[in-house]
Order: structure tokens, then C-alpha cells, then sequence
């Protein structure tokens, strides 16, 4: 097997980033604070990604960010410290709609995974038939990487999206704004699919439960008609390290509005996909370093009832992936 190293070395030539060789030999963000409460048996995490070698993977040409590697070993590692036995592999934007990595990773995973893929209307139905048997469940629209904000093409993706997937059964996970929650919120209650929000729906902790949209997403979760991931605490809801206090709100908001409709997870990575005035998109861009067992260890306090942490770790994600 070719050592991390070596393979970090190869991804620096075939990238051509000599000059972040350093950080590309840095390794992804392991969890520095044990967990502190018992995480029940079979909990998941619904939302990762993996970064794989760029020659066997290639990164889209319209990517937004180059992300440094991340392995599957690394994810086990991470795993085994939070004591998390299941797994969502979510594909991320930098490779478009080509699922190769994602999928290599549910091949290796095997019956503790599932996936959620990225497709378009050129994706055959062979394909999505491929995918179904290694353990996809849904179809990502990432609106924000996408720089989507019309919300009448916010809906029209998301019709086509619902209708694609109705007959397998699948789900569709949006990453958007809170105005885009709103915007579609008709449409979610309409559904004929399940409908999840990434990352608190695009909510931001500093805006409080008072900014625009919050309310609808609300709505949505306790409708049932929306499952929405309490995920991306420390990488894209707030600032406000370590312990993230302005998260807390919100998060008690959305599992009292229905705690059969909360997903948690790490989003590790990590990956750092912000727009930055002075880095290009073939510039690398280091992975955050996120303390995923401090962060897991908030969850408690979002949380006191062990029964619904259950729920939300273990009961909410089998129902949706369909682990046994």
C-alpha cells in the first residue's frame, strides 16, 4: 500500500502545488477532546466527505476550492475516537457531478455507509442503478457552492431533482440559504421525496432565531415534511470558538420543533470552500483543523434527553439511509 506520504507527495505533483507541500503532508483534523457522554450504539454521522488521490479522482475544472486529501483511514480514526459506527458520504462540490471517490469510498465502507450523490440530466439511469446498490439514498443540490440565489431556478432545480429520484425511493439534501428554505418552503410540503437541509438550513448563529427564513425552516422540520442536519457548527454556522454559544438557540429550536427530524454530523473534513478575495480556486485550501470531540460534546447541552439523542443519532439516520 503506498504510504500517506508518497501519495501526498504524487497529489503535489499531479496538482502541481509544490510550494504546498507542508500542508499537504499535514494530516485532516482528528478530534483532541475525548467524548464526554455515552454515544449509544450504531450513531451516525450523516455528513463527510472524502478527498482522494487527484490522479485517480480529478477535481472539476469549475471547482470553487482545492481541498487537501482526505482518507478513509483518516475517517475511521475519527470515527473510532467519537465512537460513531455509521457514516453518510456526501459528494462534494469539487467533483462535480462524477462520484468516482464517493463511491470508491462506499465500496470500501461496505454495509455501515450510505451516499448521497450529485447528478444532472445527463446522468444515466444505469448509473443511478450502480449507485443504489452501493448504498446512495439521495441526490445533493448545493445551491450555495452553486452561487444559486433565484429562487424561481432554486425551485425549478428542485422539481427536477424530486421527480428524478421519486420512484427510487431517494431523498433530496439541500445546501442553501435561509432565503431558499423560505422560497421553497411550498414546494418541500408538497414533496413527493424527503427533503433535508445541510448545515442548519444556512443559518447563521450570529443572526440569531430572528433572521429571515429561520421561521420557515422551523416550520419545515416540524411539519415532518424536512429533516435538517444540526451540522457545520465550528466551519460555516459560527465564530464564536470554542464552545459556539450562539449555536445553542438554535439548535434547541429546531429539535423542539421535532426531534424525528434532526441529523447530526461532523461535516469532516472540514473542508475550507469560503470565497477568499486572495486565493484562486486551483489554490490549495487547507483543511480547517475542527476539534470534532468538542464539538460532539455540545450536543448534550443541545440536547439533556438521552432518549431523543438517540433519536437524533441513531433512529432519525436508520430510518432515512436505511441502515438495518
Amino acid at each position: 500500500m503506498t504510504s500517506r506520504r508518497a501519495f501526498l507527495k504524487a497529489s503535489v505533483a499531479a496538482l502541481g502545488l509544490a510550494r504546498w507541500a507542508p500542508a499537504l503532508l499535514a494530516k485532516a483534523a482528528q478530534p483532541r477532546t475525548p467524548v464526554d457522554f455515552d454515544v449509544p450504539a450504531g450513531a451516525c454521522d450523516c455528513h463527510v466527505h472524502i478527498f482522494g488521490d487527484p490522479e485517480r479522482f480529478p477535481f472539476s475544472p469549475g471547482r470553487a476550492y482545492t481541498p487537501e486529501p482526505a482518507s478513509l483511514t483518516e475517517l475511521r480514526a475519527m470515527h473510532r475516537s467519537l465512537r460513531l459506527e455509521r457514516t453518510v458520504v456526501v459528494q462534494p462540490s469539487v467533483y462535480g457531478t462524477d462520484n468516482s471517490c464517493s463511491l470508491e469510498a462506499l465500496r470500501q465502507l461496505g454495509p455501515s455507509a450510505r451516499g448521497v450523490a450529485v447528478i444532472d440530466e445527463g446522468t444515466p439511469e444505469e448509473a443511478l442503478d450502480q449507485m443504489d446498490r452501493l448504498g446512495v439514498r439521495g441526490i445533493r443540490l448545493n445551491l450555495v457552492q452553486a452561487g444559486i440565489s433565484d429562487p424561481a431556478l432554486a425551485r425549478r432545480r428542485f422539481q427536477t431533482a424530486a421527480q428524478r429520484v421519486q420512484a427510487r425511493g431517494w431523498h433530496v439534501q439541500i445546501y442553501s440559504p435561509l432565503s431558499i428554505v423560505a422560497a421553497i418552503s411550498d414546494l418541500v410540503l408538497a414533496s413527493p421525496v424527503p427533503v433535508v437541509f445541510d448545515h442548519f438550513g444556512g443559518a447563521e448563529a450570529a443572526a440569531g432565531l430572528g433572521q429571515p427564513g429561520f421561521g420557515a425552516l422551523v416550520n419545515l422540520v416540524g411539519s415532518g415534511r424536512a429533516y435538517v442536519k444540526i451540522s457545520g457548527t465550528a466551519d460555516l454556522v459560527s465564530t464564536r470558538a470554542p464552545d459556539y454559544p450562539d449555536v445553542a438557540p438554535l439548535a434547541r429550536t429546531l429539535v423542539d420543533a421535532n426531534p424525528q427530524r434532526i441529523l447530526w454530523a461532523t461535516n469532516w473534513p472540514h473542508p475550507d470552500s469560503r470565497k477568499n478575495p486572495g486565493r484562486k480556486a486551483t489554490d490549495l485550501a487547507p483543511l480547517l483543523p475542527t476539534d470534532d470531540g468538542r464539538i460532539l460534546n455540545l450536543l448534550p447541552g443541545w440536547v439533556p434527553d438521552a432518549a431523543i439523542r438517540k433519536a437524533i443519532l441513531v433512529d432519525n439516520p436508520a430510518r432515512l439511509y436505511g441502515f438495518a
